[in-house]
C-alpha cells in the first residue's frame, strides 16, 4: 500500500475583489485563449506551412475568431452542460425547476468541453463565411490551437479548483482532494481556511486519481506536441481538414482513456457502468475525424492564398 499524496495547499480562489472571487476555473479559460492565439499568430506569420507565399488565416481573422469564440466557448458550453449533464436527468430538472437561476450562474461550474466545442464550431462556420476564409484552413487552425486551452482548462482549472477528481485507487499516484470522500460519508466537506491559508480536511477522504492530470496531458499536452510537430516538419496543414481530423481523434482518444480514471458524473444514473458521458459525446468526433482525415488525403492541397 503507498502513501497517498495530498493535494497541494492552493486556495480555489486567486483572489477576490469585494465579494466577487475569481476562481482558477476562469482564470484558466483566460490564459488558456491569451496562449493559444499568440501561438496562432506564430503560425499565421508562417505561411510556407501551407506551401504558400501567404498564409489562407491572417491575424485580422484571427483577432475576430478569439473574440467570437469566447461567446461560443461560453453559451456553447454552458447550454452543453444543462443539455448532456443537468436536464438529462430527473433530479437535475427538479433543482433547475427550483432554482430557475443557476442555469446562469457559470461562475458556480457548469461548463461542457463537448459544449463549447460545439459552440466554436458555430463561431469557425459563421466567421468564415464572414471574412471569406477557406473553412477547412480556419478549423485547422483551430485544431492547431484548442489543445493548449484544454489543457490550461484541465491543470489550472479543474485540478487547482480540486474538482472532477478521478476514481479511487491505492496506486502511488492517488491524491487526496479536499472533496473526495468516500461514498458512505454524508457529512459537510472539507473546508478551505482563509486565515490559515489551508484545507481543513474531514478525516473521510480517500485517496483518488487525479485524473485533470491525465485528462491535461491526454487530451491538451500531447495533442499540441503531435500537431505542432506534423505542422513544423511534415507538412500538416498542407492538407486542409487534416489538423481538424487528427485533433477530432487524438481528443477522442484522450478523453475516453482519461475516462476510465475519471470519477463517474453521479448525478447521471441512466449509463451502464462500462460507459461514460464523455465516451458517447467523443463518438460523434471520432466519425468527423475519421471522414476528414480521409477527405483530406483526397482534395488537392491549397494552392493559392484567398486573399
Amino acid at each position: 500500500m503507498f502513501a497517498a499524496l495530498k493535494f497541494p495547499e492552493f486556495s480555489p480562489y486567486l483572489f477576490s475583489i469585494g465579494s466577487f472571487p475569481l476562481r482558477w476555473y476562469a482564470v484558466s479559460y483566460i490564459l488558456g485563449l491569451i496562449i493559444s492565439f499568440s501561438y496562432a499568430g506564430l503560425l499565421v506569420k508562417r505561411p510556407h506551412l501551407y506551401g504558400l507565399p501567404k498564409s489562407p488565416v491572417s491575424k485580422e481573422d484571427m483577432d475576430d475568431i478569439f473574440t467570437w469564440s469566447l461567446i461560443g466557448i461560453i453559451l456553447g458550453g454552458r447550454l452543453g452542460y444543462l443539455l448532456f449533464y443537468t436536464l438529462s436527468t430527473g433530479d437535475g430538472r427538479a433543482a433547475v425547476a427550483a432554482d430557475p437561476l443557476s442555469l446562469l450562474r457559470i461562475w458556480d461550474g457548469g461548463l461542457s468541453f463537448h459544449g463549447g466545442f460545439i459552440g466554436v464550431c458555430l463561431v469557425i462556420l459563421i466567421v468564415s463565411r464572414m471574412r471569406k476564409v477557406p473553412l477547412l484552413a480556419f478549423a485547422d487552425m483551430g485544431a492547431m490551437i484548442a489543445p493548449i486551452s484544454i489543457f490550461s482548462v484541465r491543470v489550472l482549472g479543474n485540478f487547482m479548483n480540486a474538482e472532477l477528481y478521478g476514481r479511487q485507487t491505492d496506486s502511488p499516484l492517488g491524491m487526496v482532494f479536499p472533496e473526495g470522500v468516500a461514498q458512505n460519508y454524508t457529512g459537510p466537506p472539507a473546508a478551505w481556511d482563509a486565515v490559515e491559508k489551508m484545507w481543513v480536511y474531514t478525516g473521510n477522504e480517500i485517496a483518488r486519481h487525479p485524473s485533470q492530470i491525465y485528462e491535461g496531458i491526454l487530451e491538451g499536452l500531447l495533442p499540441t506536441l503531435i500537431l505542432g510537430v506534423l505542422a513544423f516538419r511534415f507538412g500538416l496543414l498542407k492538407k486542409p481538414g487534416l489538423a481538424t481530423g487528427l485533433f477530432f481523434i487524438l481528443y477522442g482518444l484522450g478523453r475516453s482513456i482519461s475516462e476510465f480514471f475519471r470519477e463517474p458524473d453521479g448525478h447521471i444514473d441512466f449509463l451502464p457502468e462500462w460507459i461514460t458521458m464523455g465516451q458517447i459525446l467523443s463518438t460523434p468526433m471520432w466519425l468527423a475525424g475519421g471522414f476528414l482525415i480521409w477527405y483530406s488525403t483526397r482534395e488537392k492541397p491549397l494552392s493559392a492564398p484567398v486573399k
